[in-house]
């Protein structure tokens, strides 16, 4: 039972579960919050008979809900008939107020057709008045666009590129954005680009036009540059030279003349020049169209370019300077291959210069700094090599007139040239080189035209003519009547005239080089130097040694040379009035002329006396001695008489050379003096090496008494004084190793020779032992050969014999002599 009880119980809890989910289905679905899948569902899921009690469930829902209507219905029944009643009696006035609706919309209707059409052309006026607005509207807004578009073709045709582009900004950043729906509108917007980019290559082609313009052009604008430089120059050196007052006496007194006229001549043609071209002045700018520079770079840096452009300029114009300065090949050989390479160079840096000023960025100095001392090394290296190609001094000269106008020109635009002018200091030693080399062409010809006799003055007119030309003072002549002569050639003056010529050749490069007076008369002082030194000292050796200059020439060129030397002390003056510097200033150089000349008449007496020797071998070698004769002619050798003529004679010009001046006389004759001792001397080494000849095997005694009476005529010769002023024998002095030798053969005095030998009071003391072991033996050996030919004479065959022995005991004893002397060397 009481399982059976809970199991009721259990049924009845199960029930009312049931029965409490259907009633909540039926309110969730009354309340239709919840769709009705999830509320059936959760109907139909719990028992397989639960759709037929939910169904029971809902129909007792619906007849609870039908008697709450019916209640309801039942209570407003009545109201319901009052109103059916009311409604049904006012039916008829309805019928009648719909008749009277009906005609009066009829007659309303037929009313309102004309206003209705009248209406709808209202409205269609005011569509089109609103329409035509918003176009006008539209319009007043596309029509800014349209213009600047015109304006920016316009400008396009015109070629106004850079306002293009200022046009093309104010579209899209103003105009374009407010009517940015239309069509065109993109269209433009497209089209903007491609026109940025026609235009920069537009503005590229310009610029690439006006390089390839300034590259052609650039020697005229340099040449414009350089040559109001040199205008500049020349009048501002014209005008300081006219206010200097003490100028011209700093000058030679014929060139001071010349100078002022000349001057005087410039500066009246300066200011002329000025008050004609005052307005024809011309710059780089008047002379070439930077337009395209300008506005190509205003193009680029409006586009965000500008440093793209600025590299490209840059570029192109580093081309164009490698092209400018490389010079041509023959540019050395004209003075207008070296302007035409300067005013190629000036024009380049001209327009650098200008573009420097005139732009922001584009050139800046480091730029152009960098760039000069690129093309500044170029050029030094470039006038070095061909400078040094150059040969005449005119074309170094204005190839520095050149460089220096280049240089002043490219300072005067700023850039440094302390360079070029260290390269004119190195162009200074070539142009010197080239003036010694034309000067020694020109000392050549004087010597070769010179006659080398004094110069004849007929009348005192002849003679200021030669004194205006050289320095020549002398008080002794001065006193004698003309006609007379002066005792130096013609070469003198005209070498003297051709050395101030020299100073004055060198001047003209040391002018403008912006240097002290002092520094150009130190200048001067070293090429006139070198001019002395070198040049004239190596004409004068070559003159001395040529052939065709004999013994009275030299002896003309020895007083030539004397009188040079003492117008070195005028050249000095010469060049400090030039230079306006004292000779008392202690860095002054001093000329060394003095040293040049005494060298050259050192040599012309060498050559004197090498003359003179080679006259005598000349002499010598036709001698023709017969070294076996038995006896002497009894008189002097034919050869040899001939040779003592011809002494005398020379001797005699040295003596008939004018002497007018005591210290003519006195070098005339120390030369002569010297002359005639050394032609003494080298006769009587000659005469000694002629008997000592090693091919010479044996000598007679006929033979030694014939050479005897040939010395005895040299002996005279010497005794008769051919130059006068020797002392006492001096002159006979230089045969006495001969005579001494000879005594000793002829009287054979062997035993005194001997016996003396060594002591100072000796005889025989000049006589060598050896010198005359050697002679003995000759004589030896030609007595031998005597003996043989003569010996069918019995009677001397004893003589010989002793005659042999002594000779033999002789000769043991010289040889013994010999040895002694060789051991105590």
């Amino acid at each position: 039972m009481a399982r059976k009880s809970k199991s009721n119980l259990s049924e009845l809890c199960l029930e009312e579960n049931k029965d409490q989910i259907y009633e909540n289905a039926l309110a969730e679905i009354q309340s239709f919050e919840l769709p009705l899948g999830t509320t059936l569902r959760s109907v139909y899921d719990d028992q397989p008979n639960a759709h037929q009690k939910f169904m029971e469930k809902l129909d007792a829902c619906i007849r609870n809900h039908d008697r709450e209507i019916e209640k309801m219905c039942n209570f407003h029944h009545q109201g319901f008939v009052d109103a059916i009643t009311e409604l049904l009696k006012v039916r008829a006035d309805a019928e009648k107020l719909k008749v009277q609706v009906t005609d009066t919309n009829r007659r309303l209707q037929d009313a309102g057709k004309e206003v209705i059409s009248q209406t709808e052309e209202i409205i269609r006026c005011r569509v089109q008045q609103r329409n035509i607005t918003t176009v006008v509207e539209k319009l007043q807004l596309c029509l800014p666009v349209l213009e600047m578009y015109s304006k920016l073709k316009e400008q396009m045709n015109v070629k106004r590129y850079y306002s293009a582009l200022k046009t093309m900004e104010q579209l899209e950043n103003l105009y374009l954005p407010r009517v940015s729906q239309y069509r065109f509108c993109q269209i433009m917007i497209e089209n903007l680009p491609k026109l940025r980019e026609e235009i920069k290559e537009i503005s590229m082609s310009d610029l690439k036009d006006f390089l390839e313009s300034i590259r052609k052009h650039s020697d005229r604008i340099g040449e414009t540059a350089m040559k109001q430089a040199q205008q500049q120059k020349t009048f501002s050196t014209t005008l300081q030279k006219q206010n200097n007052v003490n100028y011209g006496r700093n000058m030679h007194l014929g060139r001071s003349r010349i100078s002022e006229s000349k001057n005087e001549m410039t500066l009246k043609r300066t200011f002329e020049d000025d008050d004609e071209h005052e307005d024809e002045v011309l710059t780089a700018q008047d002379l070439v169209d930077f337009s395209p520079v300008y506005r190509c770079l205003h193009i680029y840096s409006v586009l965000g370019d500008g440093e793209i452009f600025e590299n490209y300029y840059r570029k192109q114009r580093r081309k164009q300077a490698r092209l400018v300065l490389q010079p041509q090949s023959s540019m050395h050989e004209t003075v207008e291959g070296y302007r035409r390479y300067f005013s190629q160079i000036v024009g380049f840096f001209v327009v650098e210069d200008h573009i420097l000023h005139v732009t922001q960025g584009l050139v800046t100095r480091t730029y152009t700094d960098e760039l000069w001392n690129m093309a500044l090394s170029k050029i030094v290296a470039v006038l070095r090599t061909h400078s040094s190609y150059c040969t005449d001094p005119d074309l170094v000269l204005e190839l520095k007139n050149l460089i220096v106008v280049f240089a002043d020109t490219l300072q005067g635009y700023g850039f440094p040239v302390n360079r070029l002018f260290d390269l004119l200091f190195e162009i200074r030693d070539q142009y010197n080189e080239t003036l010694l080399k034309k000067w020694s062409g020109l000392f050549r010809d004087i010597f070769e035209a010179d006659n080398y006799s004094p110069i004849p003055v007929a009348n005192e007119e002849e003679y200021k003519i030669v004194i205006s030309k050289f320095p020549f003072q002398d008080p002794e002549l001065d006193k004698q009547s003309f006609p007379k002569k002066l005792p130096m050639s013609q070469s003198v003056p005209q070498i003297y005239m051709q050395v101030k010529e020299f100073i004055y050749a060198s001047l003209k490069f040391s002018e403008s080089l912006h240097r002290s007076s002092t520094e150009i008369d130190d200048m001067l002082r070293k090429s006139t130097n070198l001019l002395l030194t070198r040049t004239l000292s190596s004409c004068l050796q070559n003159l001395i040694k040529k052939p065709h200059i004999g013994l009275t020439e030299l002896v003309q060129i020895i007083i030539n040379t004397t009188h040079l030397e003492q117008a070195c002390k005028y050249l000095e003056d010469f060049i400090s009035n030039i230079t306006n510097i004292s000779q008392l200033t202690v860095h002054t150089a001093r000329l060394y002329g003095l040293s040049t000349f005494k060298d050259a008449r050192h040599a012309a007496e060498g050559e004197i006396y090498t003359k003179l020797n080679q006259k005598i071998d000349e002499f010598i070698q036709i001698a023709d001695y017969d070294w076996t004769m038995s006896e002497s002619d009894g008189r002097a050798s034919g050869y040899l008489m001939d040779l003592i003529n011809f002494l005398r004679s020379t001797f005699q010009v040295f003596t008939h050379l004018p002497n007018n001046n005591n210290d003519h006389a006195a070098m005339s004759g120390k030369v002569a003096q010297t002359a005639c001792m050394s032609a003494c001397q080298h006769l009587s080494m000659s005469l000694m090496q002629m008997l000592l000849d090693s091919e010479l095997k044996q000598i007679s005694m006929g033979a030694i008494q014939q050479f005897n009476l040939d010395v005895i005529q040299c002996e005279l010769f010497a005794s008769s004084e051919p130059v006068p002023g020797f002392q006492g024998d001096t002159l006979q002095l230089a045969f006495i190793d001969l005579r001494q030798l000879l005594d000793l053969f002829m009287v054979w005095d062997w035993s005194t020779y001997l016996a003396d030998y060594g002591q100072a009071t000796s005889k025989y003391l000049r006589v060598n032992p050896s010198t005359a072991l050697t002679l003995l033996e000759k004589v030896h050996r030609g007595m031998k050969d005597s003996s043989k030919k003569n010996n069918i004479f019995a009677q001397f065959r004893k003589n010989d014999r002793d005659k042999q022995k002594l000779i033999e005991t002789v000769v043991k004893q010289l040889r013994s002599l010999v040895n002694g002397m060789s051991q105590h060397t």
